[in-house]
């Protein structure tokens, strides 16, 4: 894996695509406004760093991560992330994305909305729980005593595998909640939401999530 592809630029696609130059990647960032728009995001981040049309950063991408606002994702492109996996960072926020009756009901999660949108794609929920600027100031060398975790989960085995190795890189310890459909746990309002833990704090969070209909 030596290219990321973002589809959204804004606070998260942004700081993901800061990491990730640092560690020697080369970045596609797009979002829905044109690349021109990104110029000088590219011009700070360097010649690992171009942007593109969503279209053309997914298909470039190695690994692909979806950051857009909840409401826009089906205009996520499907046919070239087919195949690949693809990072989720979605929360919902009615009052940003309007009223969404699965979301409502609970009958379904963000991840699992996206992963029916592409469907021959391997969507794993990740980074969706820490605040944007804090992925460039949180991050520590593995091994770092209370280093920060973050939670991923996926219905692919080996997708989660590869976002957890690379969760590492970027210098963040993992909690495997296993399919998508845990990743209620790690929404909006839960105990582990934006908190600054380690690994067996953020998994005692998890354990004692609640959801909504239950709050």
């Amino acid at each position: 894996m030596s290219t990321i592809g973002l589809i959204g630029s804004g606070h998260i696609g942004s700081q993901l695509a800061r990491l990730a130059v640092e560690r020697g990647y080369d970045v596609v960032l797009s979002n829905s406004r044109g690349p021109e728009t990104l110029q000088d995001l590219v011009a700070e981040l360097g010649e690992h760093a171009r942007a593109a049309t969503p279209e053309e950063a997914g298909a470039a991408g190695d690994i692909v991560v979806v950051t857009v606002p909840l409401h826009a994702y089906r205009d996520v492109p499907v046919a070239p992330l087919a195949g690949k996996v693809v990072i989720d960072t979605n929360n919902y926020y009615p009052a940003r994305d309007g009223h969404i009756a699965e979301l409502d009901d609970e009958s379904t999660t963000t991840s699992e909305l996206l992963q029916t949108h592409l469907p021959e794609s391997r969507v794993v929920k990740a980074f969706n729980h820490i605040r944007a600027a804090e992925l460039t100031t949180d991050g520590a060398p593995a091994g770092t005593s209370a280093r920060r975790a973050l939670v991923i989960a996926g219905d692919d085995p080996e997708a989660r595998a590869t976002v957890a190795a690379l969760i590492d890189e970027l210098g963040f310890d993992v909690v495997d909640l296993g399919p998508l459909a845990e990743g209620w746990r790690i929404q909006r309002d839960t105990p582990g939401y934006v908190k600054r833990v380690g690994a067996d704090e953020l998994r005692a969070f998890l354990a004692s999530a609640k959801r909504y209909r239950d709050m």
